[in-house]
């Protein structure tokens, strides 16, 4: 039986205006400490965006049909197994694809390059730059690792990546890129960068975790081999990513995790078990599939890939105006990998001199209600050189990431904001918990169902 699973239609505040999809939570306020109740400036978008509102309408329109997938022999099953299959050619198109490249749905950005990196091959070089994030920078270890240290810009990317390569062993080569910097949002050369690894006979894996939330990712244009992404990234907040690309290291790979689903065929063999394995994809998604995450997956990236020039113009038209208004705060520091000039998602990074980046974030939230991000955002190595580079007195930085969910009033909140943080400080007293700062006197009320932890 073949079953059409359709998709809900991306719902817009005005579509006589806009057509950029709405978010879960648009409308949520927050308590100040001086008692105010303001709608919630979500500019943590990078760490974790939103729910879209044809993503929460899909998993509702689906949950009731929630059944097994491929093992079951009822109607509802059949539904389920229906929307799984459906969300694999989804992903593929997302992403541009070849019709032989395989899609394996995983947890997330890091599962999907964790279980890459099991595949390789016996001797496989990987070249990777130092200032990626950990989920790119950590599952690749040995001798025949290649971190090349980032050049202070883009052009020269490419060169040092020649040379990297250059000095490769013989053997299968792979080269880790990332599609946009978490840090600064800066958007690499993927393309020049891919056409350098093949004249070096090298696979490309593109971390596009940070780029495909904000642009189009095409694996045949850029010429990758595999993509990876996470779903809490794109709207989908339900525990599914993806690794998309050529299916031959996948295939001779052991699976990623044994169990049921991952195997064809097991028999006693008296001293031990003789097991055959499936093929890929199914191969490396051993257990019960996340059906509901997945769905929700492919239907986030269908509704971005109906909206996509308005869901640009909208980030672009942000991202100006926080870049203009930050640029005018006495002290404060943007973080920058290539120069003002790099291409950018909605991503900005910085410092504020004299005050620390766990405060000005704990400030922002509980007295302005602004959310954003605190930290060297699992990209240590990239966010301290950048300090570094820029003169910052600290070693921590406060990022706002921009994403549908934001507006022009969050942004302006925001530049006011600092400004006054960065002339005057706090306007409440702090205290640093656990090694957090946190307001010292906070009576806020939270939600009813969120109970307290003693």
């Amino acid at each position: 039986m073949t079953l059409a699973i359709s998709f809900p239609t991306a719902r817009t505040a005005d579509p006589s205006e806009s057509t950029v999809p709405t978010v879960v939570g648009a409308r949520l306020t927050v308590p100040l400490l001086d008692g105010r109740q303001v709608g919630y400036a979500n500019l943590d978008h990078a760490a974790s965006a939103p729910c879209l509102d044809a993503v929460r309408d899909a998993v509702d329109e689906l949950l009731p049909w929630y059944a097994s997938v491929h093992r079951g022999a009822g109607f509802a099953s059949q539904v389920c197994t229906g929307v799984y299959a459906q969300a694999r050619d989804t992903l593929r198109r997302f992403v541009g694809a070849r019709a032989t490249d395989a899609v394996v749905f995983t947890r997330n950005t890091t599962d999907s390059l964790n279980l890459l990196a099991r595949a390789l091959p016996k001797g496989t070089s990987v070249v990777l730059f130092d200032t990626e994030h950990h989920a790119a920078l950590l599952p690749w270890r040995g001798p025949r690792v290649h971190r090349v240290k980032t050049p202070a810009d883009a052009a020269a990317t490419i060169a040092a990546l020649d040379a990297a390569l250059s000095t490769c062993p013989v053997g299968p080569r792979l080269v880790v890129l990332t599609g946009a910097s978490n840090v600064t949002g800066e958007v690499w050369p993927i393309a020049e960068l891919a056409k350098v690894a093949r004249r070096h006979g090298a696979r490309v894996v593109l971390d596009a975790a940070q780029l495909a939330p904000h642009r189009p990712v095409d694996i045949r244009a850029l010429d990758v081999d595999y993509v990876v992404l996470s779903g809490h990234k794109l709207y989908a907040p339900y525990g599914a990513g993806a690794l998309i690309g050529r299916s031959d290291w996948l295939q001779a790979a052991d699976p990623y995790l044994v169990g049921g689903g991952a195997t064809r065929q097991v028999v006693d063999w008296g001293d031990h078990l003789g097991v055959s394995w499936t093929a890929v994809p199914e191969r490396h998604e051993a257990g019960s599939p996340n059906v509901v995450g997945v769905h929700a997956l492919a239907v986030a990236c269908e509704t971005l890939s109906q909206s996509w020039d308005d869901v640009a113009a909208h980030e672009r038209t942000l991202l100006r105006r926080v870049r203009q208004g930050l640029a005018g705060i006495p002290g404060l520091r943007v973080l920058e990998l290539f120069g003002p000039e790099q291409d950018r998602v909605g991503v900005v990074s910085f410092s504020v001199d004299g005050l620390d980046a766990g405060l000005t974030a704990a400030a922002l939230s509980a007295e302005h209600g602004i959310g954003v991000r605190d930290g060297a955002f699992c990209a240590h190595i990239a966010t301290r050189r950048l300090l570094d580079r820029s003169g910052a007195d600290q070693q921590r930085a406060v990022r706002a990431s921009l994403g549908l969910g934001s507006t022009a009033e969050h942004v302006d909140r925001l530049v006011a904001a600092l400004r006054s943080l960065a002339a005057d400080g706090p306007a409440f007293t702090y205290a640093q918990v656990d090694g957090r700062w946190v307001p010292a006197d906070d009576e806020r009320p939270l939600p009813p169902f969120l109970r307290e932890v003693s």
